[in-house]
C-alpha cells in the first residue's frame, strides 16, 4: 500500500512511525508544515513529523498552502498513492487533493465524532468535564472534520488526567486504529457512516483569555480548565502572574479517584469541619501538599504552580517558600497580564485547520 502522510505535531508521530515499520506499507512522501522560528535564538525548527521523516530518508514537502502550491499538487498526482493519511496536518485539503488517492484521504481525529470537531478536541473535552474521549478515523471531505466515519476507539479521562497525558494515550491508540482502518478499507470490510450534524460540537483554537482563572466558578470547573488547558492557566499572586499547572478538587466525592500520594488530603480534610472563606481566599495550607483555595463552589488544592520567571514547583514548596498564610487572597488580574503560552493545539492538537 503506497501512502503519502500529512502531519505536523508530536501527536502525529506514533502513526507515522507505525506506518514506516510495517512490511506491506510504503510511505512515499511526507507533507508537513514549514519550519518555524522558535526559542531565544530564533532558529528554524522542523516539525516533529519532519524530523522522523528525515531520519528515515523519506522525501518531505513543506508548502505554506498546499492547495495553492502547484509544485506540491503535481508531486501528489505523480505519486499515484493508494491513500493519503492525515493526522494533525494543520491545513484544510481541497477537493482536488481529496480526490487524488485511490482509497481516499483517511484522517485520525482525537475525539469521538461528531463531538469536538475542530483544532483542539482533547483540550475542550477535558475542559467540559467529559468522562471519556477517543479517536475516530474518517474519510475526509471538504468540511472541518465532517467526513463519514470509519472506526472509533474510546479512552477514559481520569480526574487528574490533563491534555498532555491524554494526547499521549490517544496518539498511540490512533496509530493502531489507523492501521486497522487502512487494511479493512482496502478489503472493503468497513462501511463509512455519515455523521449526525445535529450532534456536533466544536473545539475551536484556544485564546489567551481562555487561560484566565475566575475563582468565582466552581472548584471542578476550574480544575477542568487547568488540566484541559495545561500548562497555561494563570491567576495573580502578590502582583505577579502565577501559572496554576495542577490542581485537585477537595471533597468526599473525589476521594476514591485520588492516587496514593494524595490520600493524605482525605485524612486531613475529613478530620476537620469544612471551612468557608471568601472567593479566592486560602482557607488552609496542608503540610506536604499545598494551599487550599475557596472557589465559588467548593475548594481547590493548588498542587503545582509556577511564578513568572521561576521554575514550576509543588504547591507545598510554593506555600512554604512564600510563607503563604491562611486568609491571603489569590485573585486574577487580567489587565496588563501576559503569559508565555504553550500552544498545545500545535504541540499536541489533532484538528485540521487553515
Amino acid at each position: 500500500m503506497k501512502i503519502i502522510f500529512f502531519g505536523t505535531p508530536l501527536f502525529a508521530v506514533p502513526t507515522l512511525e507505525k506506518l514506516l515499520t510495517h512490511s506491506t506499507i510504503e510511505v512515499v512522501a511526507v507533507v508537513t508544515q514549514p519550519d518555524k522560528r522558535r526559542g531565544r535564538g530564533n532558529k528554524l525548527i522542523p516539525s516533529p513529523v519532519k524530523s522522523v521523516a528525515v531520519a528515515h530518508n523519506i522525501p518531505v514537502w513543506q508548502p505554506r498552502r498546499v492547495k495553492k502550491n502547484a509544485k506540491t499538487l503535481n508531486l501528489l498526482r505523480q505519486a499515484q498513492a493508494d491513500v493519503f493519511v492525515v493526522v494533525a496536518y494543520g491545513q484544510i485539503l481541497s477537493k482536488e487533493i481529496l480526490d487524488m488517492p485511490k482509497l481516499g484521504c483517511v484522517n485520525v481525529h482525537g475525539s469521538i465524532l461528531p463531538k469536538y470537531r475542530g483544532a483542539a478536541p482533547i483540550q475542550w473535552s477535558i475542559y467540559h468535564g467529559e468522562a471519556e474521549t477517543g479517536n475516530t478515523t474518517m474519510l475526509m471531505d471538504v468540511g472541518m472534520d465532517t467526513g463519514p466515519m470509519l472506526l472509533k476507539s474510546v479512552t477514559p479521562i481520569g480526574l487528574l488526567d490533563n491534555a498532555v497525558s491524554i494526547a499521549e494515550i490517544l496518539a498511540k491508540d490512533g496509530a493502531d486504529l489507523l492501521l486497522e482502518t487502512l487494511f479493512k478499507l482496502e478489503e472493503r470490510e468497513i462501511e463509512a457512516i455519515s455523521q449526525d450534524d445535529s450532534l456536533a460540537t466544536y473545539a475551536p483554537l484556544i485564546q489567551n483569555s481562555d487561560y484566565e482563572i475566575d475563582w468565582s466558578r466552581s472548584a471542578l470547573d476550574i480544575h477542568n480548565q487547568v488540566r484541559g488547558f495545561f500548562p497555561n492557566c494563570f491567576t495573580s499572586f502578590r502582583g505577579q502572574s502565577l501559572k496554576v499547572m495542577a490542581t485537585v478538587p477537595v471533597g468526599a466525592e473525589y476521594w476514591s479517584e485520588l492516587p496514593p500520594e494524595l490520600q493524605k488530603l482525605e485524612k486531613v480534610w475529613s478530620s476537620e469541619s469544612e471551612v468557608v472563606g471568601n472567593i479566592g481566599e486560602v482557607v488552609k495550607v496542608i503540610k506536604g501538599l499545598g494551599p487550599v483555595v475557596q472557589t465559588g463552589t467548593g475548594w481547590l488544592l493548588l498542587w503545582q504552580v509556577q511564578l513568572a520567571g521561576k521554575k514550576a514547583v509543588s504547591g507545598w514548596d510554593f506555600a512554604n517558600g512564600r510563607r503563604l498564610a491562611v486568609g491571603e487572597v489569590i485573585a486574577v488580574e487580567t489587565k496588563g497580564t501576559e503569559i508565555n503560552s504553550i500552544d498545545i493545539s500545535r504541540k499536541e492538537g489533532i484538528g485540521n485547520r487553515e
